[in-house]
């Protein structure tokens, strides 16, 4: 008997959408030949048709299980959106979702306990019964669990987006009430961490690092000092053109001096700018358009600090509003699915695919 391979079940499961024991099983069963191994799946009903490369199941639906202080969100993946709206299927992600409550696994955001999760319930079976059914290939990508003394959970869309919040410090009515405010907050703004404390240091870094080489980038965004300097330099220097010397001559008092000057005059101050990288960062004005910028990012990605969506004010953070509802009430942990997010879309071109068809019947 051959040899079965982890590389060869792995080739196995991505061309047909089988479960890895499945597919390790078919193997084993035709001596490791991939083509009869496809065969003895369509046969044994766990692959429904061979998965082409062109066939990515990007659509689908979040649902969520749980109760006041523990509950599960999860994505299952489908072909199109037309399957999602199936009833069918979505009694089918529903079922998904609490038997995920049920196991006590955790999962994950990148689909953790994933196999472990479909030898629960039946799920494996239920799985190729429903492909077989829908006729797509279907996918459970992802669950994940959270606990707390007070849970809230919140789908967006229909099911497009499915997110859990916790918290520590209050279960009553009003903690409830904000939780699921803050759910809505979660799934609209997208939080990335829970507060600024929560980023590590080396995404800071990163961040800023960012920043900065954007800003340098950027040269009509950078402060006049600065952008003075480099201005005089191109002209000085004669990088530019006779038209962007001639352009600067004209408009260099204009604040729309940027709409006159060519890609390329810009593209060397922005050479420039980047040159003389290690000036800058001691430079007190360029290190204060930093700081801000990086201040602004860092709202924008941490909950407690985006301004909350139902502020009154327009100013009012999220960690404001939980501190007027209950200075104890404190937002543990978040979690938000969105279907598909990371995932490579098919995308349709029906015209092409009706010509294709049209053409392949002229030369039949």
């Amino acid at each position: 008997m051959a040899a079965i391979t982890a590389a060869s079940v792995k080739e196995l499961r991505e061309m047909t959408g089988a479960g890895m024991m499945d597919c390790k099983k078919a193997l084993s069963e035709t001596d490791g030949d991939m083509e009869k191994a496809v065969e003895f799946l369509k046969k044994s009903g766990a692959a429904k048709m061979e998965k082409k490369a062109s066939r990515i199941a990007a659509e689908g639906l979040c649902r969520i299980a749980g109760s006041k202080n523990f509950a599960v969100v999860a994505e299952v993946n489908s072909e199109t959106d037309f399957v999602a709206k199936n009833e069918l299927f979505q009694e089918f992600v529903q079922k998904v979702a609490d038997t995920a409550l049920e196991s006590g696994l955790k999962g994950g955001k990148n689909g953790e306990d994933i196999d472990a999760l479909l030898e629960k319930g039946g799920l494996k079976d239920l799985l190729v019964e429903k492909t077989s059914t829908i006729g797509e290939k279907l996918s459970v990508r992802r669950f994940e669990r959270i606990e707390g003394d007070c849970v809230s959970t919140y789908i967006h869309a229909g099911g497009k987006i499915g997110v859990l919040v916790a918290a520590s410090g209050a279960d009553d009515d009003a903690a409830q009430t904000a939780l699921k405010d803050i759910a809505m907050q979660v799934a609209a703004m997208s939080p990335q961490y829970v507060s600024r404390d929560d980023i590590p240091a080396e995404e800071m870094a990163k961040i800023k690092e960012i920043t900065i080489d954007s800003a340098l980038n950027d040269p009509a965004t950078l402060p006049k000092p600065i952008l003075q300097k480099l201005l005089e330099r191109a002209v000085s220097e004669k990088k530019w053109n006779d038209d962007d010397i001639k352009a600067y001559e004209e408009q260099k008092n204009n604040k729309f001096l940027f709409n006159f000057l060519s890609d390329e005059a810009k593209a060397v101050l922005a050479q420039f700018a980047m040159e003389n990288k290690e000036t800058y960062m001691g430079d007190k004005i360029f290190s204060g358009l930093v700081d801000g910028r990086v201040s602004k990012h860092v709202k924008d990605i941490s909950l407690m600090d985006q301004v909350y969506v139902k502020a009154e004010d327009g100013k009012q953070s999220v960690g404001k509003y939980l501190e007027s509802v209950n200075k104890d009430l404190k937002i543990t942990s978040f979690i938000r699915f969105e279907v598909g997010e990371g995932m490579e879309k098919k995308e349709e071109d029906y015209a092409a695919e009706v010509q294709k068809q049209i053409d392949a019947a002229k030369n039949a």
